[in-house]
């Protein structure tokens, strides 16, 4: 069984959650935007067509403040909310980014040490494992709280394991963002991946036995936070 220690600090946990919550939230709000962009006025629309992502909000944004009349203005007035709505949730994100870089760096620095673990991941991946410390005994049952475990999927002379649909969905997103970026920054996973697929498996299939893989070595990671003494059993 896990102990208090085995659980990250209440910083370790909400902050994510708030990240997260803000994070969601900027893809509606572009869109909004977007779609008003398209239903307005022929001299508005063409004067936004040439502006994308970053310039597009902040023209957006410093459009007059005026008072919605009529339509015009009210395109006017809803763009400008939006847009200065957009650069708010931009800035949350940036700090919340900001404080969780500073929690790990104090609770789990040795996630954000690896190749490929951003601030992200290392949360998601951390808190999986703290909210569940019963589930923590070895490598292969955080594997299966990822949901990275192996399933048997063999059938006569084809042996294959498929993919397993259950455990921690935002834990094993965080082992799949970690697996592609180390597929483009990394020339041994790059190997592991091309040794893979010389052996039949298709991509897909080389990209879960890579997570596994990682999985493993984020277990051992975490376990690093345990009191000395607790030496992590492998599987």
């Amino acid at each position: 069984m896990g102990t208090p220690n085995d659980a990250p600090p209440d910083s370790v946990t909400q902050v994510p959650v708030a990240f997260c919550a803000t994070r969601s939230a900027l893809p509606g709000r572009y869109n909004q935007l977007k779609a008003v962009i398209v239903s307005a006025d022929p001299a508005l629309h063409d004067q936004l067509a040439g502006c994308t992502g970053a310039a597009l909000i902040r023209h957006c944004a410093d459009l007059p403040d005026t008072t919605p009349t009529d339509v015009a203005a009210a395109t006017r007035y809803t763009l400008r909310r939006l847009a200065r709505r957009i650069q708010t949730l931009t800035t949350e994100e940036r700090e919340f980014q900001q404080q969780i870089t500073a929690v790990l760096d104090t609770h789990a620095p040795q996630l954000l040490q690896r190749n490929g673990i951003g601030p992200d991941s290392a949360s998601a991946l951390l808190v999986a494992a703290g909210d569940n410390p019963d589930r923590m005994h070895t490598e292969a049952s955080f594997a299966a709280l990822c949901g990275v475990s192996p399933v048997e999927a063999s059938s006569g002379k084809t042996s294959r394991r498929r993919l397993n649909r259950g455990g921690d969905h935002r834990a094993n997103a965080a082992l799949y963002h970690i697996a592609l970026t180390r597929t483009r920054t990394d020339q041994r996973t790059r190997d592991y991946l091309d040794r893979r697929t010389a052996q039949g498996n298709t991509r897909r299939e080389a990209i879960r036995c890579l997570k596994r893989y990682i999985a493993r070595e984020v277990y051992h990671l975490i376990q690093q936070r345990n009191p000395a003494g607790q030496t992590p059993r492998t599987a």
